[in-house]
Formats: C-alpha cells, structure tokens, sequence
C-alpha cells in the first residue's frame, strides 16, 4: 500500500500548509499511553481556567505495553504516531512537546521527612527554599535501577509550628521540615517510556503518575478534603490515589484491570479475546443477580462452525468473580492505608474511572465488598463548555488530568493574546496641538487621522480587558454562592 493510501486511511494529512506549530506558552498536549490504547489531546485554558479541547486522537495499543509498562518500542511508537497525528489533523497544530502518563507494576511510593536550616531565621519563607527542601528529598537512596518520579510534599513544620497543610510561605522560623509521598520506578522502564516517545519526533515536558492525574480530571475539592479513594482501571492494571485534606496519602498500583477479566471470559466461554471484549463491554455485568436465566446471546463461533448461544448470567458470574478480585486487592489497600494513618474516616468513598469503570453494576459491587459509597468519575467539570461529548467518558479522564497537569501555570490564551497586542502596539496616542493654525498641511492631516486610528485602537484593547475581568469576576462570584 501506498504512503498516499496509508495517510489517506488514518484519516489525517500532517503536511497541510493550514497547520500551525504548538504555541507551548498557552498550548499543552496530554499522551496517556496505555495497555489497550494510546491517547493524545491538545488543549488550553479559556479565561475562566476551563480546559478548552483544540483536538485529540486516539489509536488502539494492544501490543506494545502490559501492566503499564513497554515491552515493545516499534509498536508503542506506532500507536503514539497515530494518535498524536490525528490529534494534529483535529487542532490544526503540529504537536512538539507532551505531558506523559507513566503508571505500571514497577511504580511504588514511600513516605519520608526532610529538613532544612535556614541561614536568615529572621527572613520570610519563600517559595525558592521550599524548592530546595523537595530538591534535598528527590536526592534520596532509593533501591538500585530506580529513580524518584514525584516527591509530593506532606505537612509542613517551621520550627515547633506542625501540621501545616499549605506551603509556609511568608511565616518565619530557624527549621523548615516537610512529610513526603515520594513516588518511585524502574528506570529502564522509564527510559523506555521515554524513548518511545522521542522516537516519535517529540519531547517530554513533564511525566505524571496517571492515577495523580485522573484524580486532577474527575474528583472535586471536597472529595480532597473530606478522604477520597481513586480507582482508575485500565486495560492492564488497576492505579489507586487516596486523598485525605486535599493532599495525597497513598498512592498504589495492582497490575491487573480489564484485559484480564476479558482473558478470563474468553477462556470461560470459548471465544476468541476480540470477541470476548465486545460482549463484556455491550452485555457483561459485575452483577449476575440482574440477569434472569433465560437471557442468552448467541456468540459467533470460529469459521465453519455454527453461533453458541451463552446465558447472560454466566457471562456475568464469570466477570464478577475476575472483579472481585480486584476490588479485594484495592480493599486490602485502603485498609492499609488506615492503618498507617489511624484515620478510618473516608467521607468521600470511592471515585471508579477509566475504561474498566463502565462496566454496568460495577459500583454496587465495590460498594457492597467495601462498605464505602461509591461513583463513576468522568472528567466533566473542568471541560470547557461545547466540548466533544465522547471526551466526558472515564476513558479519556487520565489524558485530561495529564493536560490539567501541564496547563496548571499557563495563562489563559485571552489574556496572553491581550498582553501580546499591547506589548506589540508600540503606536501611542497623542493628543490634537490646540494651537495648530486651521490651515494645516495635508501630511499634518493625515498625522491626525492616524494618531485618532491608534487612540480607537487602544480603546478597543482596553474594552477587551476589561470584558475579560468583568466575565473572570463573574465566574469567581458564582464560585462563592
């Protein structure tokens, strides 16, 4: 087949003369690479902090990554290609620069303390030795071909001042100290990540921890605040955040999600896993009891032989029992992390999301094998108005919270495009000279008018401006109600 015939099937042309190159001051793309699937969303932030999606793509990745990690670069690289070029092909933007999602079996988090002294205890804390406290902990032994991804701090201390929640900054004292969530993986398997993505002709900005990045898309402050478990099931593993007071208490990874309970069904019911996949995601329920005994689905056979016809409740129990199984170990997680803590009271419950989240009556199960409420969390509220509706599915809510991620110190694009009018209007308005005689030359004339065109000019940008403040207050005072 043809290079013409190929661009043409993958619906995209990357060499369109209309396409334009990312503006990385106020335009981030997020690339969830996962077990089943590769995903890549452009985007940036409107001018009321909103995620305004520009384009995204996504391309099927069932051999290049297991349990979240690459075991094959060729196919990962291809998968990543042909997400980012459809996502190109929708934004009219050549992609340079991505937020990576990392996750995987090799992923493991610790907690630990540090400490500075500060040379001048008279002096307010400022950002910039905070910045040197997280530097000093990202310098800890970690076990051999491991490196730190993420050291998140905890409470802060200043001095005999504990249990500060937000950075100090501005109070004063002799011993800056900090608790850390300190998030650690394999470097190979880093590298590899990595790697693949470079190989793709792009740069990684910045690497997350996918389920730190679902939590960013689909749970709200309040959830934060009072403990919430996050639960993102993947195709190939299950990646847990649990939040208490709005930080981050314990993070895990159990590497199995819904590839291995189609495995499981495939196997129970004789068919092939394509096959199996479809039935789990149009019949298949985590609750057997809702299906009566004489639903059946007839299931196309291989070749030459005729259609078996399954009871819907079979098909159920053996879902259910894979589910379980999962949800035992996330259980056996969350209790782990009460114990650590001596803090039992998660008011939030549990937040269900990515793909293995829309399995029907999943919630009910977690529900009844946990004790905790339960929900299925879509990355809804953070998506601008008008957005695509197959965005708003748990599937894309690791890809948005990687877009959050690397949007969180952009400007929005209104006001950077207002800024970058004043700064390139170097014409300044003068004011008519009251003592010009009536019978002023032509080219004094036409001085007049273009001095009264730059004042226009002016007064249009400043009616801008203030159009964008007056609607920013206006989306802060219905915050506040």
């Amino acid at each position: 087949m043809s290079t013409t015939n190929q661009t043409n099937n993958m619906g995209y042309q990357p060499d369109q003369p209309t396409f334009r190159d990312q503006d990385e001051r106020i335009e981030v793309v997020g690339l969830d690479i996962g077990t089943t699937k590769v995903v890549a969303i452009v985007g940036r932030k409107n001018q009321f902090g909103k995620v305004e999606v520009l384009g995204y793509g996504k391309a099927e990745n069932t051999k290049g990554v297991k349990n979240g990690v690459v075991i094959n670069l060729t196919e990962t690289v291809k998968a990543i290609t042909e997400a980012v070029k459809k996502a190109e092909y929708n934004a009219k933007i050549r992609i340079k620069k991505v937020v990576v999602g990392i996750a995987g079996q090799h992923i493991r988090s610790i907690q630990t303390s540090e400490y500075i002294m500060r040379e001048n205890p008279q002096d307010i804390i400022t950002f910039e030795e905070i910045e040197k406290l997280i530097n000093q902990v990202k310098r800890i032994n970690v076990n051999p071909g491991e490196e730190i991804i993420h050291a998140l701090p905890q409470e802060f201390k200043v001095d005999e001042e504990g249990n500060i929640p937000e950075m100090p900054i501005g109070m004063a004292g002799t011993r800056l100290e900090a608790n850390f969530h300190v998030v650690v993986g394999k470097v190979a398997s880093i590298q590899n990540l990595v790697r693949c993505v470079k190989m793709a002709n792009l740069e990684v900005a910045d690497i997350t921890l996918e389920p730190l990045a679902s939590a960013e898309s689909v749970l709200v402050d309040e959830e934060k605040e009072g403990g919430t478990v996050l639960v993102d099931i993947g195709g190939g593993t299950t990646d847990i955040a649990i939040f208490k007071k709005n930080i981050i208490r314990h993070t895990a990874i159990i590497p199995a999600g819904g590839n291995i309970i189609t495995k499981d069904l495939a196997n129970g019911i004789h068919v092939l896993e394509r096959n199996a996949e479809i039935i789990k995601v149009k019949f298949g329920s985590a609750w057997p009891a809702e299906n009566s005994d004489t639903e059946v689905v007839a299931i196309e056979g291989l070749p030459g032989r005729p259609p078996a016809e399954i009871s819907l409740k079979n098909i159920s129990r053996i879902i259910k029992a894979r589910v379980e199984e999962i949800i035992k170990l996330v259980d056996v997680e969350i209790k782990r992390y009460q114990e650590i803590s001596n803090d039992p009271v998660l008011l939030g419950g549990i937040v269900l999301t990515g793909g293995g989240s829309e399995l029907k009556h999943l919630p009910q199960l977690v529900n009844l094998i946990t004790g905790l409420y339960t929900r299925v969390g879509k990355p809804l509220q953070h998506l601008a108005g008008g957005t695509e509706s197959d965005l708003i599915s748990p599937i894309y809510a690791t890809a948005v919270g990687l877009l959050m991620k690397g949007l969180t110190d952009k400007k929005n694009y209104e006001f950077y495009e207002y800024e970058e009018e004043i700064n390139n209007d170097s014409t300044l308005y003068q004011a008519p000279d009251e003592h010009k005689e009536a019978d002023e030359s032509e080219a004094e004339e036409e001085s007049d008018i273009e001095n009264q065109a730059a004042k226009e000019k002016k007064e249009e940008l400043h009616k801008k401006r203030l159009s964008w403040f007056q609607k920013a207050i206006k989306e802060f005072l219905k915050k506040l109600e």
